[in-house]
Protein backbone atom coordinates (compact mmCIF):
# COMPACT_ATOMS: atom_id res chain seq x y z
CA UNK A 1 0.00 0.00 0.00
CA UNK A 2 2.70 2.51 1.04
CA UNK A 3 6.08 2.31 -0.69
CA UNK A 4 8.06 3.04 2.53
CA UNK A 5 6.28 1.45 5.49
CA UNK A 6 9.23 1.83 7.89
CA UNK A 7 9.44 5.62 7.72
CA UNK A 8 8.11 7.41 10.81
CA UNK A 9 4.91 9.38 10.48
CA UNK A 10 5.61 13.05 10.03
CA UNK A 11 3.19 15.72 11.23
CA UNK A 12 1.29 17.53 8.54
CA UNK A 13 1.70 21.24 8.06
CA UNK A 14 -1.23 23.13 9.49
CA UNK A 15 -2.68 20.09 11.20
CA UNK A 16 -5.82 20.62 13.25
CA UNK A 17 -4.44 19.35 16.53
CA UNK A 18 -5.96 20.61 19.76
CA UNK A 19 -9.44 21.41 20.97
CA UNK A 20 -12.14 23.00 18.87
CA UNK A 21 -13.64 26.35 19.80
CA UNK A 22 -16.88 24.66 20.79
CA UNK A 23 -15.07 22.26 23.12
CA UNK A 24 -13.25 25.15 24.80
CA UNK A 25 -16.55 27.02 25.25
CA UNK A 26 -18.22 23.96 26.78
CA UNK A 27 -15.28 23.32 29.12
CA UNK A 28 -15.23 26.98 30.21
CA UNK A 29 -18.97 26.88 30.88
CA UNK A 30 -18.62 23.72 32.96
CA UNK A 31 -15.78 25.25 34.96
CA UNK A 32 -17.84 28.38 35.67
CA UNK A 33 -20.81 26.26 36.76
CA UNK A 34 -18.58 24.14 39.00
CA UNK A 35 -17.10 27.23 40.68
CA UNK A 36 -20.62 28.58 41.23
CA UNK A 37 -21.73 25.28 42.74
CA UNK A 38 -18.73 25.29 45.08
CA UNK A 39 -19.56 28.84 46.15
CA UNK A 40 -23.14 27.85 46.98
CA UNK A 41 -22.08 24.73 48.84
CA UNK A 42 -19.37 26.53 50.82
CA UNK A 43 -21.82 29.31 51.74
CA UNK A 44 -24.31 26.73 53.02
CA UNK A 45 -21.65 24.83 54.96
CA UNK A 46 -20.26 28.00 56.53
CA UNK A 47 -23.77 29.10 57.53
CA UNK A 48 -24.37 25.72 59.13
CA UNK A 49 -20.99 25.78 60.90
CA UNK A 50 -21.60 29.27 62.31
CA UNK A 51 -24.89 28.13 63.80
CA UNK A 52 -23.18 25.51 65.98
CA UNK A 53 -23.04 26.60 69.61
CA UNK A 54 -19.92 25.51 71.46
CA UNK A 55 -20.90 26.76 74.87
Amino acid sequence: MFPFPNLPDRPRRGSDDGYSTEAVAVIATLVILAVGALALISDAVLGWAESISLG
